[in-house]
């Protein structure tokens, strides 16, 4: 690899930009994060894409708030827009964990220092540049922006908000990923189109004032849902909204949404198609140098660089639709697939990284195994207004097959200096068993998992059964807990016939809409009847844009409009938290008393049996983390103060 120059990464200094020979600017962007030019992460994507169309594009990471804010006046003034986002993940899952305690670390600045990114970073920073340069357009986006479009419930302040449009002052928000909706923008920009003027693209969002026209489009219908006002005084109307907008979020034909909020109207134009391959090809294929800038090689290592270095992003979506999970809100559910030459061309470019060791830390996306997948019908897809393809049962339109993905874990093996290949992405288990996947060859499902087994996984396979209880796995929109016990089963006879000794590592949520405490004490017992020891367990994190958070805050199901219950309190959290830790003398006689009271003396037995067996497989879960599920750089499902995934929270 040749040696890389200053000038390889966007400047971030006007001496960077004057080696560029630049006199202006045309973007300037603002991150919440410490600028990593690779394609995991977003600040650097949409920067390559705005200089792939010719702009001279810098980018300040992490700009100080607590001095004289010199840091959003030193590159002056940009000819087009200011561009800024949050980071990778919300700023206040990155500044605070699930209890609302502020983080010892920052997993996206240079030796995981805290204190480098404010609370609402997005809004900060947008209001200033507000005031510095009223008459600069400000567009906003990345995950904090897309997933606080609308009313939302704010976790850490306890309290409904508005769109952050409004908190913002900004001008245009881009939600989902930016590319497409970029270009648009761009083009109209180069063409003399005012930025105020730009009112009909799609994927972007707006506040129309009370004197204002809304702009008209005969190619959309609208749809509005009620006004953040009545938001403030309806908790079951605020909940109704959000069927509304994740449906609309998901569509092919979506509609346009309007919400009033003082005032003014909120304009949420529909969403473009689903990226085409020759599309996400193209973004990964940009000139990224996939390194932290210089300025950082003596404030230490990115902990969020570090753990996807060497690691390769497939796709970009989810089709699960877990409740608790915001990918398909920000990624979108339908899968966006790069080709196998593109992922191929990159595996190349990181095996001849100079600190290569052979070993690639993970081949996957918001989850491992949807590759490739799409609706078979593509007709039948642009009528779907279903927010999940595989809850409560798979669709029969969706193609489930594992083969190009078996067939790209190969090909990737063949490179001559990959060592081993390694999946750290969560693999929706579901998807293998046959009983579950009924469209998919049962065939291709095990040689999958048998690929996976024995090719991919370093002693330890991370699956997402996330509960045992029905009723809650149901809200959850996950499948039954019968198929994990399918799975184990394959897993286990995978195991027996190549004489491996892999370890199964599955995921649970805590303190989830529904759960109850006789729930959380059937999910310890037949974990422990498995053989399972959780030594941690994931507490269920509102965050923005989520069935969950929709009913945790107004205690109604957004699609039914029933009343359902949330573990709220310390005390109910702890209390569920605490089965987990049934193996703990100082926990066993309050287990005992609980399941009494409970009547549910057989589980008190199962859990504290008069003989204890020893003999237990201690399985590290997830620590308490949130729900942002592209949050990781690769796009995995992150749990989510994982420096992870998701990939995307899961």
């Amino acid at each position: 690899m040749e040696k890389q120059r200053l000038s390889d990464w966007l400047p971030t200094t006007n001496k960077e930009v004057k080696i560029r020979g630049w006199d202006a600017l045309d973007v300037i962007l603002f991150s919440g994060d410490a600028y990593v030019d690779h394609p995991s992460f977003g600040p650097a994507v949409i920067g390559r894409i705005l200089e792939s169309y010719g702009l001279r594009v810098a980018i300040v990471p992490q700009p100080s708030v607590h001095d004289d804010l010199q840091d959003f006046t030193k590159l002056g003034r940009p000819k087009l827009f200011f561009g800024v986002t949050g980071g990778c993940m919300d700023p206040m899952v990155s500044n605070y964990t699930a209890s609302k305690k502020r983080r010892d670390k920052d997993a996206y600045t240079p030796n995981g220092d805290k204190g480098f990114r404010p609370d609402y970073a997005t809004s900060v920073y947008s209001k200033i540049l507000k005031e510095k340069f009223p008459d600069v357009p400000v567009l906003i986006g990345g995950i904090e922006a897309s997933l606080r479009r609308v009313t939302h419930y704010d976790y850490w302040s306890d309290k409904l908000m508005p769109t952050i449009l409004e908190t913002s002052k900004a001008d245009m928000l881009v939600y989902g990923m930016g590319e497409q909706p970029l270009r648009e923008v761009v083009k109209l920009l180069q063409k003399g189109v005012p930025f105020s003027s730009l009112r009909t693209i799609p994927q972007t969002a707006f506040l129309v004032h009370g004197d204002e026209r809304i702009p008209k489009n005969k190619n959309w219908e609208d749809v509005e849902i009620y006004p953040h006002e009545v938001c403030l005084r309806n908790k079951k109307k605020f909940a109704a909204n959000f069927k509304v907008v994740e449906q609309e979020s998901n569509k092919i034909q979506a509609k346009r949404i309007f919400q009033g909020v003082n005032q003014k109207t909120l304009v949420i134009n529909p969403p473009y198609p689903t990226m085409t391959e020759d599309e996400i090809d193209a973004s990964f294929d940009l000139p990224y140098t996939r390194l932290p800038h210089p300025k950082y090689n003596k404030r230490g290592p990115i902990p969020a660089f570090e753990m996807i270095k060497f690691s390769i992003n497939i796709h970009r979506g989810c089709f699960g639709g877990c409740s608790f999970c915001t990918i398909s809100a920000h990624q979108g559910k339908f899968i966006a697939s790069r080709s196998q030459e593109s992922i191929l061309k990159e595996v190349d470019k990181v095996a001849n990284m100079p600190d290569f060791k052979g070993y690639l830390s993970d081949i996957g996306g918001p989850s491992a195994n949807m590759y490739q997948m799409k609706g078979k019908i593509q007709s039948i897809c642009d009528k779907c207004v279903a927010p999940s393809c595989i809850s409560p049962v798979i669709c029969s339109n969706l193609d489930t097959s594992h083969k190009p993905l078996t067939t790209l874990y190969q090909e990737v093996d063949k490179h001559p200096k990959v060592k081993k290949s390694f999946i750290g992405s969560g693999i929706r288990h579901d998807m293998l068993v046959p009983e579950f996947n009924k469209n998919a060859d049962p065939k291709e499902l095990d040689a999958y998992t048998e690929e996976v087994m024995t090719k991919h996984v370093s002693g330890r396979l991370k699956v997402a059964p996330e509960h045992t209880s029905d009723p809650v796995l149901k809200l959850m929109r996950k499948p039954s807990f019968k198929y994990f016990h399918k799975f184990k089963e394959r897993f286990d006879k995978i195991n027996l016939k190549h004489g491996l000794k892999q370890q199964l590592i599955p995921y649970f949520i805590s303190n989830h809409p529904a759960c109850e405490l006789e729930d959380m004490a059937n999910l310890a017992a037949e974990t422990k009847d498995m053989g399972f020891q959780l030594e941690q367990v994931q507490g269920f994190t509102p965050t923005p844009m989520t069935v969950a958070t929709v009913i945790y805050y107004s205690g109604y199901h957004p699609y039914t409009l029933k009343p359902t219950r949330t573990p709220k309190s310390k005390k109910e959290k702890d209390q569920q938290h605490r089965f987990f830790f049934w193996y703990k003398k100082e926990n066993q006689n309050w287990i005992k008393n609980t399941l009494f009271n409970l009547g549910r003396k057989d589980l008190a037995e199962k859990l504290v049996p008069s003989t204890q067996n020893k003999n237990w497989q201690r399985v590290p879960t997830r620590k308490v983390k949130n729900t942002f599920d592209d949050a990781i750089p690769s796009g995995k499902r992150m749990g989510k103060s994982k420096p992870k995934g998701r990939k995307k929270r899961r």
